[in-house]
């Protein structure tokens, strides 16, 4: 399967700059996979296109203040440190000094060298040594002090590189029901919700449960290999609690349909399918508590073991993210809406609009 399949022209008036308000008032693409109809809606009409006994299952990962903006020690330059994950070291007790992370100008930041952040002299001020290099051109960091305590006062947040304007408020690139600290960006699909759009589904007995997976920047890379198998996938922490396997259970007893709130959603479900051997064919097995490294790659061909609908963003050629929702809806229907929603004017990539896929 090669690559230029999953590549597509975007105008770059269509990539979203800034969020819409109120959030679930986001333009929505329903895509019909059986009738390969398509149809236009607003993010709040999500209560008329879901029915009681259905489940939501949605990514509670917060992100990471992690940008931090500093100097090479001794020598002055600028340079910018982006934390992807803790890299707990044997022994080590406590909140982790070891980082992996993405570092610029990385060029000319090699191991050995020290890197600074806040103010040395009255603090808040971290260190750090660069110890080693790692997979696609990222740093291994060892802090003066564990980082994660300072972050919220040395940290911006990490808005990915297309979005060029300044976020007035940091929440607004976190979900409502952000909980758990660990992810570099954000699972987009999750910031169309409120706290009112919620409860007006439960209200109706829809369901809505939550996984976690921390989410990469690896996630957002365009894949270079020109066969798509080659690709190495990364891996993300992920965790699917007793409470979420219970109502997945409850769900598929009572006919309705699990719906993952996003790509990140998809790969905790079909991770956790895949490691406990719960195939199409065996749909009557029950799901259990999972949690560990996904190294998933969804891309078309995959079949499905527990996901009915998802909800997504549109997503940047060349991704996985597209691979995987072309899995999902078939290649061709994948095309067809992301033309209609070029052809219909739709806000893309992270604080663009949404599609539900059912």
């Amino acid at each position: 399967m090669k690559i230029d399949r999953f590549d597509y022209s975007l105008p770059q008036e269509l990539i979203a700059q800034t969020p819409v308000e109120p959030r679930d008032h986001a333009r929505l693409l329903v895509v019909d996979r059986a009738s390969g109809m398509l149809r236009h809606r607003r993010f709040y009409e999500l209560t008329s296109l879901l029915n009681p006994g259905d489940l939501l299952v949605a990514n509670e990962s917060k992100v990471l203040p992690a940008r931090l903006i500093g100097w090479k020690v001794g020598t002055g330059g600028k340079v910018e440190a982006l934390l992807l994950r803790p890299a707990p070291q044997p022994g080590e007790q406590g909140e982790p000094s070891v980082w992996e992370a993405l570092v610029s100008p990385g060029r000319r930041v090699k191991e050995g060298a020290k890197l600074g952040f806040g103010d040395a002299l009255s603090g808040p001020y971290l260190e750090a040594t660069v110890v080693a290099r790692t997979t696609l051109g990222g740093r291994l960091l060892r802090f003066n002090q564990p980082p994660r305590p300072l972050l919220d006062a040395l940290g911006q947040m990490p808005l990915p590189p297309y979005i060029h304007e300044t976020l007035d408020d940091p929440n607004r690139y976190q979900t409502v029901y952000a909980r758990v600290e660990g992810s570099a960006a954000a699972p987009t699909a999750g910031l169309h919700f409120t706290d009112r759009l919620i409860e007006e589904l439960r209200g109706q007995g829809v369901g809505f449960a939550s996984v976690v997976l921390h989410v990469g920047m690896d996630t957002f890379r365009p894949v270079h290999e020109e066969n798509v198998d080659e690709h190495p996938m990364h891996s993300e922490w992920y965790t699917l609690p007793p409470a979420t396997a219970e109502a997945i259970n409850r769900t598929r007893a009572g006919g309705g349909k699990v719906v993952a709130v996003g790509t990140t959603s998809v790969r905790v479900l079909e991770t956790a399918v895949q490691a406990q051997g719960l195939t199409l064919e065996a749909r009557g097995r029950e799901m259990e508590p999972a949690e560990g490294w996904s190294q998933l790659f969804i891309r078309p061909g995959y079949s499905f073991g527990l996901v009915d609908a998802m909800i997504t963003n549109f997503h940047l050629p060349r991704t996985t993210l597209l691979m995987l929702v072309s899995a999902f809806a078939g290649y061709e229907l994948t095309m067809k809406a992301y033309r209609e929603a070029i052809d219909h004017k739709y806000r893309f990539y992270s604080f663009g609009d949404a599609m539900f896929i059912c």
